[in-house]
């Protein structure tokens, strides 16, 4: 409940977000579901009772594809992120992600995409990292790609782990470039969010 009201009271204090309604359990959720419009995003608790958020996710998958949906969970598990997005989830956080990730995060999925917080892009970076790289060489896919100087360190510190606002200090850039640059390198790519972007990197050996 405190966690839930704080996430609340973020949301409302920003200017292009509306909350529309909360739900104390997964099948109180699907019955608001049912009397009202539907809303663009809902945030879940992954082990809320009587219906958890991967089989929440399932559900609206079927019933309400329009309806994106990002789960957040205690516990960095890495079967748990990829079941969830498995199931339908566009995005994947842990409890303790910065309110700024959480915003930068609603943002992203309602225009499209799908996210997976730093610290678990991370968890899975360290389970890839024994994976060997593809044959082609790292400068020759980089030419390929169209990457800029900019954007091949942005990508680096990125696989490092920083946050937007912590990279646009760093490169003493706006935390908007970041983002761009980030977009960016997801399309060039042909990645679908920060995790795949990650994997991407250091299958091909982009990052080090």
């Amino acid at each position: 409940m405190v966690v839930r009201n704080g996430i609340k009271l973020l949301l409302e204090t920003q200017p292009d977000f509306e909350v529309v309604g909360e739900a104390n359990n997964g099948i109180e959720l699907l019955d608001m579901l049912g009397e009202q419009q539907l809303p663009d995003i809902i945030l879940a608790d992954i082990n809320m009772p009587l219906l958890g958020g991967v089989e929440l996710t399932e559900r609206l998958a079927v019933k309400y594809p329009a309806v994106r949906i990002i789960l957040l969970s205690m516990i960095n598990s890495s079967q748990q992120v990829i079941q969830a997005f498995s199931k339908g989830a566009s995005g994947y956080l842990v409890k303790n992600v910065s309110y700024e990730e959480l915003i930068y995060s609603i943002h992203h999925v309602h225009r499209g995409g799908r996210y997976l917080c730093e610290e678990l892009s991370m968890l899975m970076v360290g389970l890839l990292s024994h994976q060997p790289a593809t044959q082609i060489g790292s400068q020759q896919l980089i030419a390929e790609l169209d990457l800029s100087d900019r954007e091949s360190e942005v990508l680096q510190l990125i696989s490092d782990g920083h946050t937007n606002l912590e990279i646009a200090d760093m490169l003493f850039l706006s935390k908007r470039t970041v983002e761009g640059h980030r977009q960016s390198l997801i399309d060039k790519t042909k990645t679908k969010n920060t995790a795949s972007l990650i994997k991407f990197a250091v299958q091909h050996q982009l990052v080090t």
